[in-house]
């Protein structure tokens, strides 16, 4: 149960009803602070639309941080927003392996892009032999999203923790499909 209550349209003041436009438990508990609410939706808009990093690695970076970190809240709503950006259940799978230690069928770019997210996730950094394999395929702009990518949501996992924030009831079955490894 979060540990704030979440706000309705009716809590708020006319001018800050937008916040609740997509009727997510983050943002109802975002909007106690309408303020931070906007500028944390200002990098997550630029994170998914202006980005040009490929969406589809955007959305690997990000699960990888959801499932290494067992965030149910974030890991549920990113395997749904993932297959819009073609990420697939074989992916998922794949991602599961790579995190377990396991090798996958993955391209080298996807792969490195995981490691860099639980190498970020678990060590703040990437390793050296990790940012050489992004720079032998990325632009310096794409790294740096990534990096921004990976970093944000190392927080919005955090955020979601400390709040406690519930998954919606019509996320659970992403969860009952790709549950979190028991270690």
């Amino acid at each position: 149960m979060a540990r704030l209550p979440y706000l309705n349209e009716e809590d708020l003041a006319e001018g800050d009803k937008d916040l609740l436009k997509r009727g997510m438990n983050l943002h109802r508990l975002l909007a106690h602070s309408p303020e931070a609410a906007r500028r944390f939706g200002s990098v997550a808009q630029y994170i998914r639309f202006e980005s040009t990093l490929d969406s589809r690695l955007r959305e690997m970076a990000i699960l990888q941080v959801g499932y290494l970190s067992k965030s149910p809240y974030e890991y549920s709503h990113h395997l749904r927003l993932g297959r819009d950006f073609g990420v697939t259940d074989d992916d998922v799978k794949a991602m599961e392996n790579e995190t377990a230690g396991n090798s996958s069928s993955l391209p080298e770019l996807d792969r490195t892009v995981l490691r860099g997210a639980r190498e970020m996730t678990n060590d703040l950094k990437f390793s050296d032999e990790t940012y050489d394999t992004l720079r032998a395929h990325l632009s310096e702009a794409h790294i740096l999203d990534l990096i921004m990518t990976i970093a944000f949501y190392n927080g919005v996992v955090r955020l979601l923790g400390a709040l406690e924030i519930d998954v919606e009831p019509e996320f659970q079955s992403e969860l009952d499909a790709h549950p979190f490894s028991k270690d």
